[in-house]
């Protein structure tokens, strides 16, 4: 599984997430929005916090999210 994150995480968070889970994980912090645009349907999951912004444009790209 895909995954791509968006706003900035804590190494200890980022390790939860990559170490022994099989996930493939992007970090993307501050990816402006019409890029988010572009590249959000290649992965099956999002995770954000304050920064960016899942809009409707964002969910309907994102052919592939799951979470």
């Amino acid at each position: 599984m895909k995954l791509l994150v968006t706003d900035e995480l804590s190494k200890e968070g980022l390790d939860l997430l990559t170490k022994g889970t099989g996930l493939e994980v992007d970090v993307r912090p501050g990816v402006p929005q019409d890029e988010l645009l572009k590249i959000i349907g290649d992965y099956e999951g999002i995770i954000i916090r304050s920064g960016t912004k899942v809009t409707k444009e964002v969910i309907e790209a994102g052919r592939r999210l799951r979470w």
